[in-house]
């Protein structure tokens, strides 16, 4: 379905939202296509093809709203989703913060061709991407030491978003995705251990090539070989680029402004405090070329932008869409993000940690004796406090070197506490989404044998 179409199906959700009644309304179209292919031992283990539409349709009724989506796009059921949706704003309970944007508020101009975010290749076909998985799993078990491969898988995806509401606003754009991933395991039984290696870009021709993700799921799983149980006390632990994201993603949650205008947040009272080092920055940049988390506007048709949620370690806003704002008698930042099927809430996109850097074999060299963890698993986050427990494995790091591979082990803190000793490496991978490098943090209690 092209854009055009998109935009006709909006436009006709919105009139027959009208017709039935609603006093303002906005509707996301969503049309997705996205085919993957798995492989094991050689052959094809599970294919899956999966293309919809979708439209999303919330109505207003002074300040009462609700939310209905449906994947038929014939009028009768359009027609029929409009009236469901305007019944249900009727009996909803008042919201006071809800409410579209104001005309002057919306983004009127963007430039798709910048943002780069469809490969004008030809998608690739089935064929192409089995044997895309093919190759990893070959490149994979090809590694002495390596017994099986339990996943092997490429996959390729387009999305195309419109965005259209009762205030004028109308706008749309689409991203398309590459991935392939393997999962490699060496050893048997109760010394079995597994590692992987997942790229993903816009852009086929940005890709790795499927052999070298193979290879390094490989390396990573026999590096694990012979894992044991860690010392229990208080060590430094050194976050892996692959997982380091996730300590800026939990501090992202606590700014977020749907947690700020409830009061369950650990850093509800840190606006204008240091929540990070001095010297670090953390980034929005929902404009980097070829990356999927950009977007032009966001999902209540405000223009994104570049902006600082902290600056050189201090907390400097809220990530806010329309009804968290106002509740907490802001402007909003921008960051509505919408499904189908319910309101917008705020939420990140791209984002970037800097600051001062060194090289990752430094910030082992200056750990001595502590943790690198490489895989979390589980996890125990108090919203409200910070405190923080997750399950861990990884290595050894002994004398400033890796010095064996570990798992079966917690490590806990606060996040508070944590974040105030980030130092940062020099290894982030610029294409993600979340560009943040490794990440030492000191005073852990590492719980294992």
């Amino acid at each position: 379905m092209s854009a055009p179409q998109l935009e006709t199906l909006a436009a006709r959700a919105l009139e027959a939202a009208k017709k039935a009644g609603a006093e303002a309304a906005d509707v996301v179209a969503v049309r997705a296509d996205g085919i993957s292919m798995e492989i094991r031992n050689g052959a094809l283990e599970q294919a899956e093809r999966a293309e919809g539409t979708d439209l999303g349709l919330r109505v207003l009724i002074g300040q009462k709203q609700a939310c209905v989506s449906i994947s038929d796009m014939r009028p009768d059921a359009i027609r029929m989703m409009a009236e469901r949706a305007v019944a249900m704003a009727r009996e909803a309970p008042e919201d006071p913060t809800a409410g579209l944007a104001d005309p002057s508020q919306l983004a009127t101009r963007w430039d798709l061709a910048a943002l780069d975010l469809v490969d004008p290749a030809t998608a690739p076909d089935a064929a192409a991407l089995a044997e895309a998985a093919r190759a990893a799993e070959a490149a994979a078990l090809a590694m002495k030491g390596i017994t099986q491969v339990s996943t092997a898988g490429a996959d390729y995806s387009r999305t195309d978003i419109h965005l259209m509401a009762t205030n004028g606003f109308s706008g749309g754009y689409a991203r398309t995705g590459h991935n392939v991933a393997c999962v490699a395991i060496t050893g048997e039984g109760l010394a079995m251990e597994r590692d992987y290696a997942f790229e993903g870009r816009t852009h086929l021709s940005d890709m790795p090539t499927p052999e070298e993700i193979g290879r390094l799921a490989a390396e990573r799983t026999l590096a694990r070989a012979g894992a044991t149980k860690p010392r229990t006390g208080a060590y430094p632990v050194l976050f892996d680029e692959r997982i380091a994201s996730g300590l800026i993603g939990h501090l992202l949650s606590a700014v977020n402004g749907q947690a700020i205008a409830r009061g369950t947040s650990w850093l509800k009272h840190a606006m204008g405090e240091a929540v990070l080092p001095a010297g670090m920055s953390v980034l929005e940049e929902p404009h980097r070329p070829r990356v999927g988390g950009s977007r032009p506007f966001d999902a209540e048709g405000l223009a994104t932008r570049d902006a600082d949620i902290v600056t050189d370690g201090v907390l400097r806003r809220w990530v806010l869409d329309l009804a968290s704002a106002r509740k907490l008698g802001l402007e909003s930042t921008a960051n509505a993000s919408r499904g189908t099927g319910a309101p917008p809430l705020p939420s990140v996109g791209n984002i970037r940690l800097t600051g001062p850097q060194v090289s990752r074999a430094q910030l082992l060299a200056d750990m001595g004796e502590g943790l690198l963890v490489t895989s979390l698993m589980g996890s125990s986050i108090n919203p409200n406090t910070g405190d923080y427990s997750r399950g861990a494995s990884g290595f050894w790091v002994r004398g400033g070197q890796i010095a064996e591979p570990v798992n079966e082990c917690t490590i806990a803190g606060n996040l508070r506490d944590m974040l105030m000793t980030l130092r940062m490496a020099d290894d982030a991978r610029p294409h993600l989404s979340r560009v943040v490098p490794s990440l030492l943090v000191e005073g852990l209690t590492v719980a294992g044998g």
